[in-house]
């Protein structure tokens, strides 16, 4: 069974990833990870910090002549601005007055953290809890492509809205694989000028924004995750999974809310049997019914709100002498929606991953083609 584990801090010497599960003889294509790197950083409105790291994943173990051998793999995507915090977050010894942070901030894990471990520092805190923690995630998601693609199951996603801007537009699996932008990952240009408009307002304000983003799965077969209990809807993981992505603070799954309106004949998709298989007319179930795939394609809908660190600081308190305040600022972005989606496909891929090991097996990857062509659709 997959089981990914992360592990390093924002300003440490680097971000680590475990991947325990993979079958033996998985062909990996670093240039492809990278990019998927790359795509993390990309994006208008992002923060100066993207421009220091330029991020490149480095295999240190479970990969032979770019094999997998079926052993753990590590992954580490190195922190360059390291060298710039070594003397306040060295593990041998450091200072930890320097960088010491008090006055915490609204919509981090600062204060609650340190009540829960007993920390002074939110220092402590947040280096562990900062988004950049996604970039070895992002890695990881690179290798779980690549093994999903060996079976015939692709993820996708774009950004559907930014701040108030909003693509009403639908769209084929294809034209979001081809037509996504590179700036903010949308596709109606429309949408996004009126986006980037929004983005620079509130960068003059020292403000921040949020969006949503759209994710899709095909070529996965009907019968994954399954009705028989709580743990294992698949549709209950992915949303535990998607959640799991800092700033993420929703999911819907197909229609989503919009279902909540709508009767029972307009909400659900009607089932025939043509050319040999089953199929639904409409898909406002997101490919999932009961907690098992259904072989439509899986759509899901994620919320990302404003990133908490605004430039201008919010209000606050001290949290050693507990007098108003206003938020201590670091390195922040205006706007990393499109930084969001990137995430999110590999934690879809992640999950994804593990649901498909679980129901499949098998030591190499030959046994898991074998067995995931055998499968009915």
């Amino acid at each position: 069974m997959i089981r990914l584990t992360t592990a390093g801090e924002s300003h440490g010497k680097g971000l680590f990833a475990i991947i325990e599960g993979l079958p033996r003889g998985l062909k990996i294509d670093l240039d492809k990870i990278n990019g998927e790197l790359y795509r993390r950083q990309c994006g208008y409105g992002r923060g100066a910090r993207q421009k220091i790291e330029r991020d490149e994943v480095e295999i240190l173990s479970g990969v032979r002549n770019l094999l997998t051998l079926g052993s753990p793999v590590t992954l580490a995507v190195w922190n360059r601005d390291y060298e710039n915090w070594k003397d306040f977050m060295a593990p041998e010894g450091c200072d930890t007055e320097g960088r010491r942070v008090e006055n915490v901030r609204p919509g981090h894990a600062d204060l609650a953290g340190m009540i829960k471990f007993g920390a002074a520092d939110a220092r402590d805190i947040l280096e562990r809890a900062s988004a950049r923690e996604t970039a070895v995630r992002v890695a990881a998601g690179g290798i779980f492509r690549q093994l999903l693609l060996s079976l015939g199951i692709e993820v996708t996603g774009f950004v559907r809205s930014v701040g108030t801007s909003r693509d009403e537009n639908t769209y084929t699996f294809e034209e979001i694989q081809k037509g996504r932008s590179k700036d903010l990952c949308m596709l109606d240009s429309k949408a996004e000028e009126r986006a980037k408009r929004e983005i620079d307002v509130c960068k003059e304000d020292g403000d921040t924004l949020g969006g949503a983003i759209e994710l899709r799965v095909r070529g996965l077969k009907s019968g994954f995750g399954s009705p028989m209990t709580y743990r294992e809807k698949m549709d209950a993981r992915i949303a535990s999974a998607l959640m799991s992505v800092q700033a993420v603070k929703g999911v819907e799954v197909g229609g989503g809310f919009s279902l909540s309106a709508l009767k029972g004949s307009e909400a659900h998709d009607e089932i025939s049997f043509e050319n040999g298989k089953f199929t639904r007319a409409s898909n406002r179930a997101g490919g999932i019914e009961g907690g098992a795939s259904n072989g439509e394609e899986l759509v899901f809908c994620v919320a990302m709100k404003p990133i908490p660190t605004l430039m201008r600081g919010l209000n606050t308190v001290n949290y050693t002498t507990k007098e108003k305040t206003k938020a201590s600022a670091e390195r922040s972005d205006v706007c990393a929606v499109p930084a969001c989606e990137a995430v999110c496909e590999s934690a879809l891929l992640c999950e994804i991953a593990k649901i498909v090991s679980e129901r499949l097996g098998g030591d190499t990857l030959t046994e898991w083609k074998k067995r995931y062509g055998e499968l009915p659709l």
